[in-house]
């Protein structure tokens, strides 16, 4: 909250990085008076780094049973290999 307390927000399974959610009566009290504004959110979701052998091949055999069950063009495997490509090139 704002004011410095908490708040609990369910994420749906399946949500994307830049996802926007509002929370209803949490934000700034109005200037005029008369209640409190909403505050909104934007979710940032985070990669796995340093995943073992056995984790990868999990999303390698992942990536093999999905078909289109993702919102973007290309896999999730790939975005993975692409973002362990520029991990290792940045030693």
């Amino acid at each position: 909250n704002i004011d410095g307390g908490r708040s609990r927000v369910k994420i749906p399974s399946g949500s994307q990085s830049g996802r926007q959610m509002r929370l209803r009566a949490k934000g700034m009290p109005s200037v005029r008076g008369g209640g409190v504004g909403d505050m909104f959110i934007e979710l940032q979701v985070e990669t796995p780094v340093n995943l073992t052998a056995r984790q990868k091949e999990i999303l390698q055999e992942f990536e093999a049973l999905s078909s289109n069950n993702s919102p973007e063009s290309q896999g999730f495997f790939t975005k993975v290999k692409r973002f362990w490509d520029g991990v290792k090139g940045q030693d």
